[in-house]
């Protein structure tokens, strides 16, 4: 029999991971990564994206083909929103602060080694520069951290309204779960086939279809892209190249480098697994191989290239044909190749060989003629068929050739405990209105559901104490603007802020949602209210009263009120750290 799922908010773990479904910052979701999974579900529920398919970009999207469909999404997101990383967007906090809140429960050391926010520097890449200074956090003290909170897409959207922004913003984690939310309901890929990865510094999904893909912030890139050597497929590469995945999460549940206990589908998680290698992974091809020498410059001194032209032979070197890629729109790929070598100069050819320089034709004819041949087999004969004076420059060039063809991503081991949870069954045929009604009605049994109803912001079927925990404790945005300031001040400066929540009816902003973006719904305004009256005033009993319409703010024996078309019923008494209603 299903046990049903009752949260005990007097427990302290329990109540840190419900509350933290409000902000889900970076940090709780690596302590949290059950709360991973309910934002993607809580951006289906939401209505915004169920929007984008009345869009014209979005016509016809049946008839089109999985990559054209992936385009089109792409496309619309980099129009509509942009990356932002910006250290004060949800304000600053304290490294030692956040590990209490979590030392009870969970070894707080361990988030040095795995979060890029307290300390982790990565193994190649990220060891070499000054985390710290990477992220501008230089200019604070060592203890200093942001509050890097992963937006729902109604916050992501609502960046439009903030100054300077012209278009909708979020970070990493926010992207991979719109991006994934998007290809559920806008490119018709079931939840089944998205798996989204995190690692300490980034977040990405890959996407079990037709050949695989992989979203990465605003892009994607396709199988081919992660071996074609540009700056951009470069950067995209980063994360799986340089950091531990520490989260895998799926429908199905997720697995984490650190806890034993996983609830991911085994099988599911062993053929991501074998998919994501193979997706990662190629043989040295000529094709490949230019695209290595367009990835590591460093190699194409060693390199020339015959070319017939006017009835004879002429000779160019590698680095001047590349020098004409960066401005043409062909490239040194077989199927433009031609096409850039008509662009090129004539002073720019030999008529004879370049002395030293070993003839790329020679090598194109080669690798097609060891066709998935192992590496080791390819460098021990390239090197008795080309030989060169360079041979240390060889040797590095067999090195790298290795780290560009094979990446292996080091994902959690599946020797875990897997159990089998319950978890929402929802089908790309089904409506908005059906996805709501099957999450609402299996919230009682699955931890999934429920999570995924407190991260949507469904105040009629969540306890207010998280939300509440959250508001007042976890949004710092607002307070120096406001610090020093008389009740009275605070209402009239929050009172003039727009009425009208980003949120729809029965949902609930954050205060550090209404202060950003300069609107909210009454009854949000009178929590943004409460949060700075705490902070001037940590003694300070505050009573926050909503009946409907009306919302009541009791402070001092002063009533305050506001507006409100959220239709909530909640009378809620607010001191530092406890927080009652009825």
């Amino acid at each position: 029999m299903t046990a049903n799922i009752s949260p005990d908010f007097s427990d302290k773990k329990t109540l840190e991971k419900y509350s933290s479904a409000y902000t889900l910052s970076d940090m709780e979701i690596f302590i949290f990564p059950d709360l991973f999974y309910p934002l993607v579900l809580a951006n289906i529920m939401s209505p915004v994206i169920w929007r984008w398919r009345d869009d014209p970009w979005f016509s016809e999207m049946h008839r089109k083909n999985f990559i054209s469909r992936s385009n089109r999404i792409k496309q619309y997101i980099i129009d509509n929103y942009i990356f932002n990383l910006d250290l004060e967007t949800w304000g600053l906090t304290e490294k030692e602060k956040e590990k209490a809140r979590f030392s009870d429960f969970f070894d707080t050391e361990l988030l040095s080694q795995a979060n890029a926010l307290f300390g982790y520097e990565g193994d190649r890449y990220y060891f070499s520069i000054d985390i710290r200074r990477h992220f501008g956090l230089d200019k604070y003290d060592s203890s200093v951290i942001p509050y890097w909170k992963t937006e729902t897409v109604e916050a992501m959207t609502a960046f439009r309204h903030r100054e300077h922004f012209t278009t909708g913003a979020g970070e990493c984690v926010s992207l991979a779960a719109l991006y994934a939310a998007a290809m559920f309901i806008v490119g018709g890929i079931s939840l089944e086939k998205i798996y989204m990865m995190a690692t300490p510094l980034h977040s990405q999904n890959y996407i079990d279809e037709k050949d695989g893909l992989l979203t990465n912030n605003r892009r994607i890139m396709t199988r081919n892209m992660w071996f074609n050597g540009t700056s951009l497929s470069g950067k995209a590469r980063r994360a799986l190249e340089n950091e531990k995945v520490t989260i895998v999460s799926h429908i199905s549940g997720h697995i984490h480098t650190v806890y034993p206990r996983a609830t991911i589908n085994r099988e599911a998680y062993l053929s991501f697994t074998d998919k994501l290698n193979d997706f990662v992974k190629t043989s040295l091809t000529p094709v490949i191989f230019i695209n290595f020498l367009r990835f590591k410059q460093e190699y194409k001194c060693l390199f020339q290239y015959n070319y017939k032209r006017t009835g004879s032979i002429h000779y160019i070197t590698l680095e001047k044909l590349f020098e004409y890629e960066h401005s043409s729109k062909s490239s040194m790929n077989e199927e433009t190749r031609d096409k850039l070598l008509a662009e090129v100069d004539n002073e720019e050819f030999f008529p004879d060989p370049v002395p030293g320089k070993i003839m790329l034709n020679d090598v194109e004819s080669f690798l097609k003629k060891r066709k998935n041949t192992d590496l080791e087999v390819i460098e021990a004969e390239f090197k008795k068929l080309f030989p060169t004076e360079h041979n240390d420059c060889v040797n590095r060039m067999f090195t790298d050739i290795k780290e560009f063809t094979v990446t292996e991503p080091r994902l959690p081991l599946p020797d875990r405990d897997f159990v089998t949870e319950i978890t929402p069954d929802i089908s790309v045929n089904d409506s908005r209105d059906d996805i709501i009604r099957k999450i609402r009605d299996l919230s009682g049994i699955s931890e999934m559901a429920l999570l995924t109803l407190y991260a949507y912001r469904d105040m009629e079927r969540s306890d207010w104490k998280p939300f509440i925990k959250a508001a007042i404790e976890r949004n710092p945005v607002c307070h120096t603007p406001l610090s020093g300031k008389t009740a009275d001040e605070i209402f009239g400066i929050i009172g003039s802020l727009k009425n009208k929540s980003i949120y729809d009816s029965g949902r609930m902003a954050q205060p550090d949602e209404v202060w950003n973006f300069g609107r909210g719904d009454g009854a949000e305004k009178a929590f943004l209210m409460a949060d700075v009256i705490l902070y001037n005033d940590p003694e300070a009993t505050v009573t926050v009263s909503i009946a409907d319409s009306s919302v009541t703010l009791d402070y001092q024996g002063r009533e305050y009120h506001f507006p409100s078309s959220k239709g909530l019923t909640v009378r809620a008494i607010i001191r530092w750290g406890d927080y009652s209603t009825h």
